[in-house]
């Protein structure tokens, strides 16, 4: 079995900063984090009922007929066209601490809700999205839906269908020449589709809202689409963001796990930091983040300030010439001969740090057994074909949730008495 190469949240660096080489590949623009303070929440509540702020997330092969999936944490949502029954309960969405926005695949939908789900537009016009991954791209029509995750609704969210057709058949040459490959189809994404709870609160915030050709939204009518300004209101949200109460970050809590893995695992994902007394702040160290959702890593004495925690990455993903890499089909990730004790220190613009422990397994022999849950697995994100190229970073995927609560802060909101953004573990 080949892993499936997951990278989809790096692009809490590249686009949910509103710029600065993210949708459409654009390398104009830039700022940070979109933020708000707005119905931000940091009390705790004293309700006496059985809280609903939570979701279940399961670590498993996927959706029937996709191969290579290992360390995927996936959710259930629910969708309805606004306002009324016609509804679809979607399972095997990413969770994505990395990114910003809901995103589903247009073949994973029924005839019924692909119909009824009313498209945004702007000046009578269709809007579409193109949003980038370091491993690819998706783009389609920006839609509305009442949202459900959990015990947590969102009335009137937009949300995007990844790879729908007429008006948004054709992707605009500046979105699929930014690099990677289209995820317009589930086996191409590894997945029915991706929900991004990362550290902003819309996927491009202002830069989008005053600038016309700004590589994520596009009005298209007949297949041929333009850039667009939009309002913040109508781009694609962080859905946590537009949660009633607790709307100021998520907690990641799964279970410990042994090398060199297990078949699969179930967790949970607890909406609110602070909010309720399921997620409040214990004695995690706060790590407060730049205004593009980094933190420094010093691996092996060197400062890797670019570096970051996302739930969408499947691996630890970092640089390093001394450990040996797997040849053919898995080359990128590690093969080291023996399993590597390793360390890495995290500090955030704080100064607070934090050493992290990890023990790096050999992927050939990993991908021969059953499991697809893989605590050690590891690579060189520079070492694969078709992704993005970046430096100066460390990322640290899903294997470094095993066994930890990471608590991750929304831009502008008081979570549990912090300003966002930070991680917290």
């Amino acid at each position: 079995m080949k892993p499936h190469i997951f990278l989809v949240g790096f692009l809490l660096l590249l686009a949910a900063c509103g710029g600065g080489g993210g949708g459409g590949g654009s390398s104009s623009g830039g700022g940070s984090f979109s933020s708000s303070s707005s119905s931000s929440s940091s009390s705790s509540s004293s309700s006496s009922v059985t809280l609903a702020n939570y979701t279940t997330v399961s670590v498993d092969p996927g959706p029937t007929g996709v191969a290579g999936n290992v360390n995927i944490g996936f959710v259930t949502v629910k969708i309805c066209a606004p306002g009324t029954a016609t509804c679809q309960t979607i399972d095997h969405i990413i969770m994505d601490t990395g990114s910003v926005g809901l995103r589903i695949e247009n073949e994973a939908l029924s005839t019924a809700m692909r119909a009824a789900l009313p498209h945004t537009t702007t000046g009578g016009k269709g809007v579409g999205e193109c949003y980038q991954y370091v491993d690819g791209y998706v783009f389609g029509s920006v839609r509305t839906a009442d949202f459900t995750i959990g015990g947590e609704s969102v009335s009137n969210m937009p949300m995007l269908v990844i790879g729908d057709t007429g008006d948004y058949a054709n992707v605009p040459t500046d979105c699929s020449s930014g690099g990677g490959t289209s995820h317009d189809t589930i086996a191409d994404f590894g997945a029915n589709g991706i929900i991004g709870i990362g550290m902003g609160v819309s996927d491009c915030g202002s830069y989008c809202a005053g600038t016309t050709n700004n590589g994520y939204y596009y009005t298209c009518v007949s297949a041929t689409c333009t850039g667009t300004i939009l309002a913040t209101s109508s781009q694609v949200p962080n859905p946590v963001a537009r949660m009633t109460v607790n709307n100021n970050g998520t907690v990641i809590d799964l279970p410990a796990v042994a090398h060199p893995g297990v078949v699969g695992l179930t967790g949970k994902l607890y909406f609110g930091i602070g909010t309720q007394t399921n997620n409040q702040l214990g004695s995690q160290t706060i790590l407060t983040a730049n205004n593009y959702g980094l933190i420094t890593a010093t691996y092996k004495g060197v400062g890797l300030t670019q570096s970051f925690i996302d739930s969408g990455t499947n691996f630890y993903g970092f640089s390093d010439s001394a450990i040996t890499g797997c040849t053919g089909d898995l080359a990128g990730f590690y093969c080291p001969t023996s399993s590597l004790d390793l360390s890495a220190s995290l500090t955030g613009s704080n100064g607070a740090s934090k050493v992290v422990n990890f023990t790096l397994d050999n992927t050939d022999q990993l991908v021969q057994g059953p499991n697809y849950v893989l605590p050690g697995l590891g690579g060189d994100p520079n070492g694969f074909d078709n992704l993005q190229p970046y430096s100066n970073s460390f990322d640290f995927g899903l294997p470094f949730f095993y066994g930890r609560k990471v608590y991750t802060a929304i831009a502008g909101r008081n979570a549990g008495g912090t300003l966002g953004p930070y991680v917290a573990f």
